[in-house]
């Protein structure tokens, strides 16, 4: 089922440490970025890829996206001082009522399976999300005391691609800016609007690479991966 995607790529990753946008650090000798839009760029559903970008990147973003044959890019697009407003810059460009993907640049370990059947439900209900249940307790804590242990039976971990109809989407983010909101994540703004969002089960794989420690999540990852011949996996990493 056709779609395109949004992928924010314009943060600078401080909690990495790169002295860099994180992005640029390289997984198996291929910039994280790469191995994101690897995935999408051999989806044969796959469209096109709106990238938002910082423009202090664009020129070493370019390099890397024809070095490594990268095709489907619609547009480099600017991006905001917030992750929204980063977004919101891709969202107006869009002029049809397809099914459109907002995909974390980080997060290279989502796999084609997993895009399919988002991308199935978003078309049938406007809207939805990857998602794993919590496996931790949670508690919460006023300073340094827990005030209660929260049940966990209900509670999931939202990961990407999201998937929204355009038109929704649309509204939902004139809406956010007309109020001046800024929500957590992309679905919280379509929530603001009254519509429902479903859950589709994603893969606790699929993390986003935010902190050094996440590098080794990420190797081990990656061997678990090629161990297992996975095709649409193993495509990313050979």
């Amino acid at each position: 089922m056709a779609y395109e995607v949004i992928i924010p790529a314009a943060g600078q990753g401080k909690r990495m440490g790169a002295g860099k946008n994180k992005l640029f650090l390289t997984l198996n000798g291929i910039p994280i970025f790469i191995h994101t839009l690897t995935i999408f760029e051999e989806d044969a559903d796959c469209q096109g890829i709106w990238l938002v970008i910082n423009p202090q990147d664009k020129l070493e973003m370019m390099e890397l996206i024809k070095k490594n044959n990268i095709k489907k890019i619609s547009a480099l697009i600017d991006g905001g001082e917030e992750r929204q407003y980063s977004i919101h810059n891709a969202v107006k460009m869009l002029e049809n009522d397809s099914v459109i993907l907002v995909h974390d640049a980080a997060r290279p370990f989502i796999n084609t399976n997993q895009i399919k059947e988002l991308t199935e439900v978003a078309t049938e209900n406007g809207a939805a999300v990857l998602a794993v249940p919590i496996k931790d307790t949670i508690k919460k804590v006023d300073g340094n005391l827990v005030t209660e242990t929260v049940e966990r039976s209900s509670l999931w971990a939202i990961q990407t691609p999201q998937a929204f109809r355009i038109s929704l989407l649309k509204e939902a983010y004139e809406k956010a800016q007309q109020d001046g909101f800024l929500g957590t994540d992309d679905a919280s703004l379509v929530e603001r609007l009254g519509k429902k969002v479903k859950i589709v089960s994603g893969n606790y794989d699929n993390i986003k690479l935010t902190t050094p420690e996440d590098l080794y999540f990420a190797e081990a990852i990656m061997k678990k991966w090629k161990s297992h011949g996975e095709k649409e996996q193993k495509k990313c990493f050979e």
